[in-house]
């Protein structure tokens, strides 16, 4: 496709979106009205609530729930954590201090020399959304549900930390205060616990609900909230809408903004139209070329920050021909980056030049060499022997305009060295079962880690003992120097070896590094106090209207 073919699209578009916004925006106002005319939008209410329209509402409230982009924003808004991140801002926005812990949900916390054992000391007079005072028992039954449940607490415990066993290494101390002891030295020993998905839960309401089949409360969790964060959920409907309430006890003080009522508009454009007419103040999600319209558009704000995300096409290492490094760096030689950055992301993105995300310690590009190189590309697949190309699939998720978008350019760009590319547009639940059994040899994967750390991300996705490997790839060096890298406290030495794993990475080309698509939010200009955090959803307590 010729320079002027795609400006030519690229402004039919532009004049497509224009259209429908202006559409929507009378379609949609109709419709939303009873919002407006809600008694919590009544004189002086209005500055206190927050109408938020989003892609959809979270799938559960659980912190034990599988992470999804709408579980993480529960997660930080509901869950309270023993350690987190100092705050810092630049051009006016929050961000986290990566280089300065401090705490939460703990006042103060003993590291011992060996890295070893970690002592936590309580806050003391934090009160949960109901009332109860935080505690060793609460802390320590947070801790004994989330081993029994073997689900993400589990996970970070054994797989992070090397905990095998809990009586060895869970112990309540007095009543204010928790010690962790684990195997081997970690220098995540406290880092890891700024995660937001090890919130701790208010066990004398949870003890409330738990039956004799359902003795963790599970499927009373999944849709109510028990914690000692700024908020509570009072409804939850999925599909629809949730609606959280501002926890006064809150041990930072009351938030500003006392309800969020967050709206499930599944379709992009709809939530634009509701922004644009007033009626939310806040649309997730959205496409770039609507942020671009959005941006010249009266009483609305976008806020971008160039976060963690790390999207790829990822291919099943194992399944042929990708089980041939030299296939799989062919196809990074086809991508045309640049197409993709302008036609797609409008100039809003990043392209990915490393495993280990662009804003952490430990990232280095050196070893991204890609470029778009079409005789390069047919010169690895000769040496693979397929100089005449092959045919493979290519899964994404239905309703993701970028991958469908980027999927269809891919196609195009793969055709020029003969790889002929089935595009398969499936529902998410559907491409998450096929590349987790194995059954798809190419998919679009978009996913963040949350603790800033090197070690922490590669062994996330290229420690061929993790459970979220999906691309297969096994690399006994890798392995190795991962595995090292979670028990080294010689932070000199996990550096150097964290960036032997991302040349061996870029080398091997597990995946086609696409972009960091980033995270951009559209708000109405009288919503202040935009924050971002590494799981990328919305921290309300930060937020005000003016």
């Amino acid at each position: 496709m010729n320079t002027s073919e795609n400006d030519a699209r690229r402004n039919a578009r532009r004049w497509a979106v224009s259209s429908a916004l202006q559409a929507l925006v009378l379609a949609a106002t109709p419709v939303l009205s009873t919002a407006v005319l809600s008694p919590a939008f009544a004189q002086g209410a209005a500055k206190t609530t927050l109408v938020v329209a989003a892609p959809r509402t979270p799938e559960s409230l659980d912190q034990e729930y599988p992470p999804t982009e709408a579980v993480h924003e529960v997660r930080r808004n509901v869950y309270e954590r023993l350690l987190g991140y100092a705050p810092k801002v630049v051009d006016g926005i929050t961000y986290e201090d990566f280089d300065k812990i401090v705490g939460t949900l703990a006042e103060s916390w003993d590291i011992t020399p060996d890295k070893k054992s970690i002592t936590f000391h309580l806050r003391k007079g934090v009160k949960s959304s109901a009332g109860n005072e935080l505690n060793a028992d609460s802390v320590m039954w947070s801790f004994e549900r989330g081993w029994n449940l073997k689900s993400n607490f589990h996970w970070y415990m054994t797989q992070i930390l090397k905990i095998t066993s809990f009586q060895d290494s869970f112990a309540k101390v007095d009543d204010y205060t928790v010690k962790v002891s684990i195997p081997n030295p970690s220098p995540l020993i406290d880092r890891l616990w700024v995660n937001s998905d090890l919130g701790i839960l208010d066990a004398v309401e949870m003890k409330k609900h738990v039956t004799p089949e359902d003795q963790w409360g599970g499927k009373w969790l999944a849709s109510h909230s028990a914690s000692y964060g700024p908020y509570y959920v009072t409804e939850y409907s999925p599909g629809q809408q949730v609606v959280y309430e501002a926890n006064e006890s809150y041990y930072r003080g009351s938030p500003k903004i006392k309800k969020i009522i967050f709206r499930e508009m599944p379709t992009s454009s709809n939530r634009v139209a509701a922004l644009q007419a007033g009626s939310v103040d806040v649309a997730e999600y959205l496409l770039p070329r609507e942020l671009s319209l959005l941006e010249k558009a009266p009483g609305v704000k976008i806020w971008k920050v160039f976060g963690n995300y790390i999207h790829r096409a990822e291919m099943n290492n194992t399944m042929k021909p990708f089980d041939n490094p030299k296939v799989r760096l062919a196809l990074n030689y086809l991508v045309p980056r640049d197409e993709i950055l302008k036609a797609v992301y409008f100039g809003t993105a990043r392209p990915t030049k490393s495993p280990i995300s662009e804003i952490y310690p430990g990232f280095t590009d050196q070893y991204f060499h890609f470029n778009s190189d079409v005789a390069k590309a047919k010169e690895l697949l000769a040496e693979a022997g397929l100089k005449d190309g092959f045919k493979t699939e290519l899964g994404y998720r239905t309703g993701d305009q970028i991958e469908e978008e980027i999927a269809v350019i891919l196609k195009s760009a793969f055709a020029k060295a003969g790889v002929d590319v089935t595009l398969s547009k499936l529902p998410a639940s559907t491409l998450v079962e096929r590349y987790t059994k194995g059954e798809i040899p190419m998919y679009f994967f978009r996913d963040m880690a949350i603790v800033p750390d090197a070690a922490y991300v590669a062994n996330l996705w290229l420690n061929s003992g993790s459970l979220i490997d999906y691309s297969k790839f096994k690399n006994p060096e890798v392995d190795q120097l991962i595995n090292a890298g979670l028990t080294s406290v010689d932070e000199k030495k996990r550096l150097e070896d964290m960036k032997r794993v991302q040349q061996i990475t870029v080398e091997n080309a597990p995946w086609v590094f696409l972009f960091n698509p980033g995270y951009q939010l559209a708000t109405r200009t009288n919503v202040k106090g935009y924050s971002w955090y590494t799981p990328n959803g919305n921290a309300w307590f930060d937020f005000y209207k003016e």
